[in-house]
Formats: C-alpha cells, sequence, structure tokens
C-alpha cells in the first residue's frame, strides 16, 4: 500500500489531503512480460475483456456511468481535477509490457520541437495515435495521428466508461527514467474541445507532476499563488476539468532519483477540421 499525496498551499490555507488506495505499486517490475493467456483483473468494478481482439466500441451514454470508480477531487483557484486508481497493479503491468510492445515513437524532425522559434530536441520519446486523419499541432510541430493500436483502444474505452468522456485522440510521452522531463506548458491548443477534460493515464514509475498558476510565474509574477503538486502513480487517471488548463501551467521536472521508466497517455478530443 502507498500513499497518494496532495498538497495545496495558499496565503490562507494549507491542505494536505492523503488518500491511501489498496492495490497501489509497491515494485514496479521493468521488462517483465506476461504470459499470452494472462487475464487482466478487473479494477474497481472495471470489467476488461481480453485486449487482442476487443472490437467493442464504447457505446455508453455520456451521462450513464455503469461502473463509476472513487474519486479523489484537486481543487485550487481556477483548477478542477478528479484523481483516480483506474487500474490494479497487475492490470497496470500488463498495459505497460503491451505499449512497450504496440507503440512506435516518432524519430527524427518529428522528434524535435519548436520554442521561441528555436528547435530542440524533445528530451522524451513521443507518438501520435487517433482517429483517421486527425492532426494535432503544437509547438510548432504538427501531428498526424496514427491509427489506435489494441491496448490504445482499451485503454480509452476504460476512460471513457468511468468518465463518460469520448476521446479521440492521444499523446504519449515515454520518460526512460527521472532525467527525462517537460516543461511547463498549457495543453489549450485551438484544435481542443474547450468543453471536453483531458484524461492522463500514467503507467510506470511515479512521478512528480506539478501545477503552477499563470500569474505565479516567474520572478516578475503579479500573484503568490502556491504551487499544486502530485505525485501519479502506475495505473492512475487524472482528469484536467475546465477551467484548468486556462489559468495553470502544468509540468513533470527532472527527478535525479527515479530509475525506471514511465509511459504517460492524455487522451484528448480534437474537433474536426472547420468547426
Amino acid at each position: 500500500m502507498i500513499g497518494f499525496g496532495v498538497t495545496v498551499i495558499n496565503s490562507k490555507q494549507h491542505i494536505t489531503i492523503r488518500c491511501n488506495i489498496l492495490n497501489a505499486m509497491e515494485k514496479f517490475v521493468r521488462k517483465q512480460s506476461c504470459p499470452d493467456d494472462t487475464e487482466i483483473t478487473p479494477s474497481m468494478k472495471i470489467k476488461p475483456e481480453e485486449i487482442e481482439g476487443k472490437e467493442e466500441a464504447a457505446d455508453a451514454e455520456e451521462d450513464d456511468f455503469s461502473d463509476p470508480i472513487p474519486w479523489q477531487k484537486i481543487e485550487s483557484e481556477g483548477l478542477d481535477c478528479d484523481y483516480a486508481l483506474l487500474f490494479t497493479q497487475h492490470e497496470a503491468d500488463h498495459l505497460f509490457q503491451k505499449l512497450e510492445k504496440e507503440v512506435v515513437y516518432s524519430t527524427g524532425d518529428e522528434a524535435k520541437v519548436q520554442v521561441f522559434g528555436k528547435v530542440y530536441d524533445i528530451p522524451r520519446k513521443q507518438a501520435t495515435y487517433g482517429d483517421t486523419g486527425l492532426i494535432y499541432t503544437y509547438s510548432g510541430v504538427s501531428r498526424l495521428a496514427c491509427p489506435w493500436t489494441p491496448t490504445l483502444e482499451y485503454i480509452r474505452d476504460s476512460v471513457t466508461k468511468v468518465t463518460g468522456h469520448r476521446f479521440n485522440f492521444v499523446l504519449i510521452n515515454r520518460y526512460e527514467d527521472g532525467q527525462d522531463h517537460i516543461g511547463e506548458h498549457r495543453d489549450d491548443e485551438r484544435e481542443l474541445d474547450p468543453l471536453s477534460p483531458i484524461a492522463s493515464v500514467s503507467f510506470g514509475a511515479a512521478r512528480d507532476f506539478v501545477f503552477r498558476h499563470r500569474d505565479a510565474r516567474g520572478k516578475r509574477s503579479s500573484r503568490r499563488i502556491e504551487p499544486v503538486k502530485l505525485v501519479l502513480s502506475h495505473g492512475s487517471l487524472l482528469l484536467m476539468n475546465s477551467p484548468t488548463n486556462t489559468f495553470w501551467y502544468h509540468s513533470l521536472p527532472v527527478r535525479k532519483k527515479v530509475l525506471l521508466p514511465r509511459i504517460n497517455l492524455t487522451f484528448r478530443r480534437i474537433m474536426s477540421t472547420g468547426k
């Protein structure tokens, strides 16, 4: 058993929320494949089938939550998130290994990003998957979605089942260890549906995830609003609801003591061309 800690601090209050979650990851096993006939243990009333050959679509109505899970609410000024453990350790281990086999990451120019007119290598591996023809543009780079893999479809449908939201695109980031990271940014691109949350699913090493208010960034910040720091566990789901990405930047900072890999999937809804 491990604890999930959320700390929210401002000038008026210091709140610490700690939720102990059963079946969370005590030890993450790297590169340990499951047998082909391994079944995925249901997690918190989720009823998964075998991933291979799974053709059943998530056709539940958006307001019909047939399998609810315990959610942890995370709030601050303009920040609205929900956190839950979506998969058991056994499920998460199995899904991590499937992703390692199926996901093809970008190379060459597609593995670079543009920041203030300069091009840099991305300090992590990255891939994009989704519905046919979808293109997502961020940091000066446009990326075409690859077709969904069976495992990505399964994870996407599991997220839809517990949230009621449908997603047509996923951005995947793979962090080899604590040296790989992502800087402060907001997921506020024009093609994203403003009414849809962003669902972040994590597998592998637990990493710090930091929110910082837009008015409290830098030495010349106009306000004193303390950052909100989370620890995202193996098999967890973080739902970033509106207006979070309007007011808060988020990052995954360097953590040198982290020696194991992490895969993060952020499911999004991209509006069709012309909308």
